[in-house]
């Protein structure tokens, strides 16, 4: 099924009476394999609004990620989330596409500064489980419903709604980019470092230590101020610091950005959010190799296959997501971080409330 208008998608939805699997762009397969019909968005493409005055766009959720950019592109504006592209680690195919990247909320290197896509999103269309089309949120930041419905809607893989329509604040892309490159460092070294760099006033938009223990530190904004904001980020660390330009900073942020480092190798790998003071004892625990991101508040790990991560490392404060096994390991245990009894019930009632027939996605995120 492949819905062109939002009234369409609304009949197939109520018509269902099999489960539904639901599919933007095909680019994200996680969460536990969903066996039912396949109801695509890709047909729910375009730009509806777009307003660089206001910094807003609105578009389909099947509209292609490359579109968005294109447009943003034209008026020097960007998503300030930079959403990950995952199809090189979870060899993958298809177009990127607005919706999937709502559902999974996906968020990059600049979380620390700029928050996630959901901190982005401003307005909401879907379609419920029983083919009601719902509204939410607006073009502008104000929210007053008292169901801030936008922000549910991130991050819940379809198991909610079918998201028909999305709607964003824009940021301005900065004159230019540096990066500050460490000398290898250890774990612990690099969490120290990273969050050092981030509790200065010089507006770190990335923090990441890559596969090979290299430590990157982001800056971006108006050149002089970029120079200036380096140099003293630099005199304030101390160390060997290389300096990255523009081009190479943005090469190396997409590979960071995307767990590249990962992409093809053997293995399972998983997404640990944590905080990052606890960063280097979770990864002595888990004994495998790691890309840290979000200043050692998010950690990439590969794992042999079948290796449940979370019975390795033990209890934690954090979550623990499965990204990236065979059908068969996703299909045996839970995916996402099981969740404690009274958290479970509500997101229980959600699902009721919104998909009382169960047929959105059941079990993806089971």
């Amino acid at each position: 099924m492949r819905p062109t208008t939002e009234e369409e998608l609304s009949e197939m939805v109520r018509g269902a009476t099999t489960p539904l699997r639901i599919m933007g762009g095909g680019t994200r397969d996680m969460g536990k394999p969903v066996t039912g019909a396949a109801l695509s968005t890709a047909g729910l493409s375009g730009i509806t609004l777009y307003e660089p005055g206001a910094l807003t766009l609105v578009a389909r959720a099947g509209t292609p990620l490359a579109e968005v950019q294109a447009a943003l592109d034209t008026e020097g504006q960007r998503l300030a989330f930079e959403p990950m592209d995952m199809r090189a680690l979870l060899g993958t195919e298809g177009v990127p596409r607005v919706g999937g990247m709502v559902a999974a909320n996906a968020s990059g290197p600049r979380r620390v500064q700029a928050g996630a896509c959901r901190d982005s999103l401003i307005g909401v269309r879907f379609v419920d489980g029983t083919g009601a089309v719902v509204s939410n949120g607006g073009r502008v930041m104000k929210n007053v419903t008292g169901y801030d419905l936008v922000k549910l809607m991130a991050g819940s893989w379809g198991t909610l709604g079918v998201l028909s329509e999305c709607s964003f604040k824009l940021l301005p892309v900065p004159e230019t980019v540096a990066t500050l490159l460490s000398p290898p460092m250890s774990v612990q070294a690099a969490q120290a470092v990273m969050s050092a760099a981030l509790g200065t006033p010089y507006e770190v938009s990335g923090a990441a230590r890559a596969l090979d223990g290299h430590v990157y530190l982001r800056i971006e904004g108006f050149a002089r101020q970029v120079a200036y904001r380096c140099a003293r980020l630099r005199d304030e660390l101390g160390g060997d610091w290389d300096l990255l330009d523009a081009p190479a900073s943005a090469t190396q942020w997409q590979t960071i950005r995307d767990v590249r480092e990962f992409a093809g190798q053997t293995g399972d790998v998983w997404r640990v959010s944590l905080r990052p003071s606890d960063a280097a004892d979770l990864v002595a625990r888990a004994d495998c190799p790691v890309v840290m991101d979000w200043g050692g508040g998010l950690l990439w790990m590969l794992v042999p296959e079948g290796v449940d991560l979370r019975a390795r490392l033990g209890v934690f404060q954090g979550h623990a997501t499965l990204v990236r096994a065979s059908r068969a390991m996703r299909a045996s245990m839970a995916v996402f971080p099981p969740e404690p009894a009274p958290l479970a019930k509500i997101a229980q009632g959600l699902r009721k409330k919104f998909d009382p027939r169960g047929v959105l996605n059941p079990g993806l995120m089971g």
